[in-house]
């Protein structure tokens, strides 16, 4: 939707200095899927337990309609992430899926509420999928599953989302070749790999976009939520192309208006 006219503006930057690929991403995941089970390897995804799961949910979904899956087990082991696919399903209104899409969707994983179960998928060394929380490996049960399946060359680790710095996607999105896991260093051998584009957030074409989009030019453009490289970036961006005054924040800085 295009912007109302204001007076100022604050906008995220998260991908302030970055450009989403444009590939489908059900063909990506598909890509992605087909080799490592072809290594006879598991495809171990940090997602996060509300939306992303879903998501990809919906494109592992397409993929077994187009027959790409075959017979290979598809684990969701997140409570939140049960929790908030079971809400979605109630919630028909909320969503663009209808009841027999959303039906089928959530119907292709196999749902790990306790403990035994999460652990009997890590013990488990047959090819299959496991999508499990946390999104940027901070915690939670995928922790578990990244120390039983990352030190395995056949394997593969998916991140599915923005990483934060200082979180263990980040450092496995920069090649980090070891993980300190519950006062453990894991060695790192399985393929890390990216999708990108499923991110949330906007990247730096669509949030130029938006902005050109505005009624009159803004007194002031306020760049927040992105780290210091990308929220400069969007900084002198605005003001080179669109002439705009614009500031990135100080911590605790404050603004007259």
């Amino acid at each position: 939707m295009p912007p109302p006219e204001a007076d100022y503006i604050l906008i995220e930057s998260t991908y302030g200095n970055r450009i989403h690929d444009k590939a489908d991403p059900t063909e990506a995941l598909g890509a992605i899927v087909d080799r490592t089970i072809a290594r006879g390897g598991t495809l171990v995804i940090p997602a996060f337990a509300v939306g992303r799961a879903q998501e990809l949910l919906y494109h592992f979904w397409k993929l077994k309609r187009a027959g790409r899956l075959a017979a290979v087990p598809l684990f969701l082991d997140s409570p939140m992430a049960i929790d908030a696919t079971e809400l979605m399903s109630r919630h028909m209104g909320d969503h663009r899926l209808d009841s027999k899409t959303c039906r089928q969707v959530f119907a292709i994983a196999r749902y790990t509420d306790d403990v035994e179960a999460s652990k009997a998928i890590s013990a488990n060394r047959f090819p299959k999928v496991v999508i499990s929380a946390s999104g940027m490996a901070t915690g939670g049960r995928v922790l578990h599953h990244l120390k039983a399946f990352a030190p395995d060359a056949r394997n593969t680790i998916l991140l599915a989302g923005f990483q934060a710095a200082g979180t263990r996607g980040r450092a496995l999105q920069e090649g980090a070749r070891e993980l300190k896991i519950h006062g453990l260093w894991v060695p790192v051998n399985a393929e890390v790999a990216h999708l990108d584009m499923l991110s949330a957030h906007a990247d730096a074409q669509e949030l130029m976009r938006w902005l050109s989009a505005c009624p009159r030019p803004p007194r002031k453009v306020f760049i927040v939520h992105g780290e210091p490289e990308a929220a400069e970036a969007l900084r002198i961006r605005i003001g080179r192309e669109l002439g705009w005054p614009a500031v990135v924040p100080r911590l605790d800085q404050e603004f007259e208006l």
